[in-house]
């Protein structure tokens, strides 16, 4: 067992965390008299986190069960909500006006040393945002005085309202990455090479800005997209074919890719979820006050990308 811990990256480390806190959140599903659907809620979790425990270590065939058993919870409408052990609104209220503006400090440390630990050392900004969250939960206990259980409640709340949607973007990742085994990416590899000229630089950058904006669109994820449009545009045409860096490219595309996210519906975990949990009369409320801003960031990446080529 220590040589297996020895062994593992950092990366490792922050999914086994993950599934840890999955796997807490199942057993209090589990232990809620309260909730409706315990058993299938706290299987659904249970599951979750084992992938990301022992996801490495197991064969794609039994990751592909997990995944389906998943989606049985799901379709058998097994997913609830319990209780949460949630403070009276008018302690909430009390607390809001004790603590004030400073109840934003965790939210900005969160920010501030994932960019800091990305940026200065070689652990990534995955890592960096794994150890900025630890951080930033402990400097929002101390703010609150809440106790550390009460974080696992308040957690487990805010999952179960995202519900199946919180395993969007892992689902869509693989989606991508199936499509591009499938031959997609050659195919619009080809269909873009017959319209754009391969020497126009301007234009094969407009073509992969929009093209991830436009998969993202239609696949409801940035991670999606990116394996199936770099592979068809921005290898080939942009790095094999005038020399571009991809580690400068690569992060442009991605931000052009969550400008499409900003607009579509199918991004359910951005768009349709925070109307849910804000009670919203428009169902479409949040993606039309973000479409503005949406097409002036793409124009932007586009013209960022072109500069630093």
């Amino acid at each position: 067992m220590l040589e297996l811990l020895y062994k593992m990256q950092p990366l490792d480390f922050v999914y086994l965390l993950v599934g840890i806190i999955l796997v807490i959140f199942s057993i209090q599903s589990f232990v809620d008299k309260d909730h409706n659907h315990r058993i299938g809620t706290g299987l659904f979790w249970l599951l979750y986190g084992i992938s990301f425990i022992f996801g490495s270590y197991m064969s794609k065939e039994i990751n592909g069960w997990l995944v389906i058993a998943m989606a049985a919870i799901v379709l058998f409408k097994q997913l609830g909500k319990g209780n949460y052990f949630e403070s009276a609104i008018d302690f909430k209220k009390m607390e809001a006006l004790r603590i004030g503006n400073v109840i934003f400090i965790p939210a900005l440390l969160v920010g501030i040393i994932t960019f800091i630990i990305g940026f200065f050392t070689k652990l990534g900004a995955l890592v960096g945002l794994a150890i900025a969250s630890i951080i930033a939960l402990c400097v929002a206990l101390y703010i609150t005085k809440a106790k550390v259980g009460q974080s696992f409640h308040e957690g487990r709340r805010l999952l179960d309202a995202i519900g199946w949607t919180a395993i969007l973007s892992q689902l869509l990742a693989a989606l991508g990455y199936l499509f591009n085994l499938a031959g997609v990416g050659k195919l619009i590899s080809s269909m873009v090479a017959s319209i754009v000229p391969v020497d126009n630089v301007f234009l094969i950058v407009v073509a992969y800005c929009i093209g991830m904006a436009f998969f993202t669109m239609i696949m409801g994820n940035a991670f999606a997209a990116f394996a199936m449009i770099t592979s068809a545009i921005g290898v080939p045409m942009l790095v094999a074919g005038h020399g571009a860096n991809p580690a400068v490219i690569g992060p442009i595309a991605m931000l052009a890719g969550y400008c499409g996210t900003l607009m579509t519906p199918m991004a359910a975990n951005f768009n349709i979820v925070p109307v849910a949990l804000l009670e919203m009369k428009d169902t479409y409320g949040v993606i039309k006050a973000q479409i503005p801003v949406a097409i002036v960031m793409l124009t932007l990446n586009i013209l960022l990308m072109y500069y630093f080529l």
